[in-house]
This record gives C-alpha cells, structure tokens and sequence, in this order.
C-alpha cells in the first residue's frame, strides 16, 4: 500500500485554494531537493530527489512548499491507526508512506482492500495505491503501475510480462548505480535481464549478487511481511550548503550529530558498542570509519570522543559535502552475516531479501518510493539492510 504524494497530499488538504496548483515541497537551500511534488507538478517533468533549484526552472509558476515532518507523522499515524485497526492483519510499516499487509487470512480480501481504501480517503483525504501480489516484490512493482489511485492485482507471471519492456530500475534493490553498469552491459529492460546469462551477471556483480539480478528479474521473492523488526544502527547525518574544509566546523557538526543519535537511543532505552563516522567529499567520494568498544553504551560524551577522534584521524584532502555519525551494534542484537541463497522448489529460483531495519528520515535526500516509500531514501543498491536515520538538509 502506498499513499500517493504523500507530502504534497498533507500540503494540500492544509492549503486546499492550491488544489490544481503545481505544488513542489522542497527545502530552501541551495543544494536542496524535491521531497515530493503533486501530480500537476510531475507533469513538467518534476520528480523526488530533483535539486528544487531545476524543479522551479521547470515549472516557474509552482508554489514551492518547505516540509513540515511534524505533520506528516501526524498524517502517517492516522492512515496506519486506520489500516491497522480494519485489517487486523500482519502489517509491516516501512515509512511514513509506505506499509505491505499479509492478506491471505481475510475473507475476500480485494473488496476488503477496496472497502479500506475508501475509507482512508473519507476520514483523511489520503488517498492509497493499492498492489496485490504473491509476494512483497511482485506488490510493490505493482502499486506503482496505475497511480494515482491505482488497484493492481498480478501474479508472479504477469508482473513477469506487464514489467518487460521496463527498466531495472523499477525493481526493489536496484539503485541507479546499479542501473548503470546493466546499461554498460546492454541490459536496459526487465525482459533484457531475464535472457542475461547467469554466468555474466555473477562476473560483472559478484555470485550473490548476480543471482540476485536473475531471480529479481523473475520477481521471485520470498521476503515476509514482518510486523516488527528490530533497528540494527541509528545515525544522523547533514549536507552543507556550501563544501566545508574547516576541520572546526567538520568537529562542531560531528558534536551535533552526536548528540541527535544518542538522544534517540536514550528515548529508546538502546545502546551500542560500534561508532562510525561517514564523509563524503565534494567529488561524491564516500569515506566510511568505525570504531568497536568493549562496552554498549548511547553516551552522549563517549560517542562524540569517538567519533571526533575518528574524524580528527581521517581528514580528507577534499573539502566535504555530507558528514554522519552512527552507532550500530545494538545491545540484544546479533550481527547477521549474509544470508545464502535460499532453496527453492525445482525449476524456480528464489530471492534473498535482507532484514536490515527502515530507515526514518526527517529531511530525505532521495525519495524512493505493495506501498512505495516516498520519505525513505534507499540506502544501498541490491539485497542489503538499512539502520534508522536522520537526514538533515
């Protein structure tokens, strides 16, 4: 289930004389991005993750509206309170905007969907677009196929057909980067990637991951609907207006970061023994650091000492874009390694799902988004897990 424009939705039913209007929500800096525009909006070509500056060349007459995150969670809370008390069924949230149901147990579970969806319209003004599959893979490819408003029930084998002529990019897990080097080997469509060779996919990806593309292709997934599932990390992180090369500013920054991650795990009575910190130059180039200590803790004092020291060994040359902090290795919680492949029945491969928590994100750089996330920004391309964070912009 995926609420269609979410934001810009929330937006418009608290200024409804924009109704028609295209309506842009987007930060003010300049090196913000397009959380999410209406429909009217999209049609001048404006989309999630669009630096706002291009989104207002595109379309001078939008009224540009700053997010108000506070409203959305208010909002989300309303959808889900209703989904969740009409469905009485596993319901796995994964962003604000976002849910997959286990349906199998309800008695005529398509009119049931229809009935919700009417009603989460009539009482919040939100309207859901709904996928029906036989997995978590073959729904979500669907919700996205008729919105907005749209009801799209497909077996494994349609979405096989249905998705041909799309490109990778729709499926779940696979990110631009990864787009881009299936371009580089001529693989620009689903139906493409279904007659790549497996031999070619695992030399170009790697064994996991190769299978993986094969078996996505094919929309084979056997990921559940998990109705509660534990965060692996928590981390804060901020783009800078403008590069920064001060290393006094890089340090008050990573001060401040700090103290937002440790104030989450101290709310959530959550400690860990693993601080990291991530940078990322003006060139795009990522440099990742962590540290393990023998004890848990969610410190305020401890993590900043850390992650300072952490920054203070690994200055880059290159002045700095984007600087986080986080802490992982959760107390309670035992770090997984990659699952294998798991089996299937003869003449069907399987997909391996990781069970990395969502990500929450106040100011997302990216919006990704059967439901579609459109506040969560994909934090890794291929089957990999997530941790809880906050972006600022």
């Amino acid at each position: 289930m995926d609420c269609d424009a979410f934001y810009a939705t929330v937006e418009l039913l608290r200024h409804p004389e924009l109704v028609g209007r295209p309506v842009i929500v987007a930060g003010s800096g300049p090196r913000a991005v397009v959380t999410t525009a209406s429909y009217e909006a999209r049609r001048y070509g404006i989309g999630s993750a669009m630096p706002a500056s291009r989104a207002r060349r595109l379309c001078p007459d939008a009224v540009v509206i700053p997010p108000d995150f506070t409203a959305y969670r208010e909002k989300s809370r309303e959808v889900w309170d209703i989904v969740t008390e009409r469905l009485r069924s596993p319901l796995q949230q994964v962003s604000v905007d976002e849910a997959y149901a286990e349906i199998t147990a309800l008695d005529k579970p398509l009119r049931v969907l229809r009935e919700l969806v009417a009603e989460v319209r009539e009482r919040t003004g939100i309207t859901i677009s709904v996928g029906v599959g036989p997995s978590r893979l073959v729904a979500k490819t669907a919700s996205d196929a008729e919105k907005p408003a749209g009801f799209v029930v497909l077996s494994r084998e349609d979405a096989c057909t249905r998705f041909a002529a799309r490109p990778p990019r729709i499926l779940q897990g696979v990110g631009p980067r990864t787009q881009e080097r299936l371009d580089d080997m001529g693989i620009t469509t689903v139906a493409h990637l279904q007659a790549a060779a497996e031999a070619a996919l695992v030399e170009r990806f790697g064994a996991r991951m190769g299978r993986w593309l094969k078996a996505l292709a094919f929309f084979h997934d056997s990921s559940p609907v998990e109705s509660s599932r534990l965060a692996k990390s928590r981390s804060s992180e901020t783009t800078f207006d403008t590069d920064v090369s001060d290393l006094d500013a890089l340090r008050a920054t990573v001060r401040t970061l700090a103290a937002e991650v440790c104030a989450g795990l101290q709310r959530k009575e959550t400690r860990g023994r693993t601080i990291g910190i991530k940078l990322r130059t003006d060139d795009w180039a990522n440099i990742t650091r962590d540290r393990s200590i023998d004890e848990f803790t969610n410190d305020t004092e401890r993590v900043t000492a850390i992650a300072l020291e952490l920054l203070d060994a690994n200055v880059p040359a290159r002045p700095v874009r984007l600087i986080g902090v986080r802490v992982a290795s959760f107390e309670g919680v035992v770090a997984e390694r990659p699952a294998p492949l798991p089996l299937a029945p003869p003449g069907q491969l399987a997909l391996p799902v990781g069970d990395g928590a969502g990500a929450i994100s106040r100011t997302p750089l990216r919006g990704d988004g059967a439901f579609r996330g459109e506040g969560v920004r994909r934090l890794a391309d291929g089957p990999g897990a997530g941790g809880e964070q906050c972006r600022r912009r």
